[in-house]
């Protein structure tokens, strides 16, 4: 064989592989992938043996649009707490159905400068992740849906995802807003389930920019994580129901995705001991299919596409939450 078809041949066998790297199960509509830490969950059609029918997976817009719709969650959270303001309407618009939103309030930091600190420094963060993928998206990039990130209402998602978790009672009030203490608690809702989003999504970009652009927000979601977790697991010591509750909303996290036992309290199986960073038998940080985030997000264990901190649903193709 000549060096010119050597060449020919290795191109091509590299766009094969390429191209099957990107198949992968989905529902009809196009939702419901299965993809945990790189591996295919979705169902093989028929009896053992049986061949499986992969369809064409996301593109990386699709994915980073996805993406863009928790950083408007994050970002928009962070910003009522630090400021008592929401997002500037320049980071509003795009495709898709624009949304309101249930506001929040601001924090009172004055009693707590350390954790005002950090809360500013998080809150820079999450507005320049929304401003930088709605940059690299371009005319593509979703405009932000409604979001509910209110923390006066009893029916509110804030309330409703601590009455999942057992934290409050039904017609209780979870106000994020309303103390230092719990405005962490409320970040620690988020914070783990960016992390795992993002390490879910890596396998799927093809766009080595923009694996390397995930990859540098994935890092940053894993220094807010570890951030907030270190700060509520030293306040436990003092405040030991701080352990209860956040654990209650790990099991709820739990509770509500398809993947089994890849969520974690704060506190390690001896007594005293600290989990900042929760990882698997390999030392390696968990993954999260998109659909298993929309059941966290969503606050449902269906098949549904909308619900929680999202009321009308995210914008974009990947829409969808899977059944348990």
């Amino acid at each position: 064989m000549s060096e010119e078809s050597l060449i020919i041949d290795v191109l091509e066998r590299r766009s094969s592989k390429l191209a099957k790297r990107r198949q992968f199960f989905r529902s009809a509509g196009g939702l419901g992938l299965g993809l945990v830490g790189g591996t295919i969950l979705g169902a093989c059609g028929g009896g053992s043996g049986s061949p499986a029918v992969a369809q064409t997976g996301p593109t990386d817009p699709e994915i980073l649009n996805f993406a863009l719709n928790l950083e408007y969650l994050e970002a928009t959270f962070y910003a009522y707490a630090t400021t008592g303001a929401g997002l500037p309407a320049s980071l509003m618009g795009g495709v898709g159905t624009p949304g309101t939103v249930i506001p929040g309030q601001q924090v009172d930091f004055s009693g707590d400068p350390l954790v005002g600190a950090y809360a500013a420094e998080i809150a820079r963060d999450e507005l320049e992740h929304v401003t930088f993928l709605r940059t690299a998206l371009g005319g593509s990039a979703v405009a932000m849906p409604a979001l509910d990130v209110g923390g006066v209402s009893p029916t509110g998602a804030f309330s409703a995802a601590a009455q999942a978790a057992g934290v409050i009672s039904a017609g209780q009030v979870f106000n994020p807003y309303s103390s230092p203490t719990n405005f962490l608690i409320g970040a620690f809702i988020f914070e783990d389930v960016g992390v795992t989003a993002y390490k879910g999504a890596a396998p799927l970009i093809t766009n080595t920019t923009y694996l390397q652009a995930a990859a540098g927000i994935l890092a940053a979601e894993a220094y807010h994580a570890g951030l907030v977790r270190t700060v509520l697991f030293g306040r436990g010591m003092t405040m030991p129901s701080i352990y209860t509750t956040t654990q209650d909303i790990s099991n709820a996290r739990n509770a509500l995705d398809n993947t089994v036992g890849v969520d974690q309290g704060i506190t390690g199986a001896t007594p005293g001991s600290s989990n900042i960073v929760p990882l698997d038998s390999n030392g390696l940080a968990f993954s999260r299919s998109y659909s298993d985030v929309l059941n966290i997000v969503y606050l449902n264990a269906a098949s549904v596409t909308q619900g929680g901190f999202f009321p009308a649903g995210v914008n974009g193709t990947l829409h969808m939450s899977s059944a348990h």
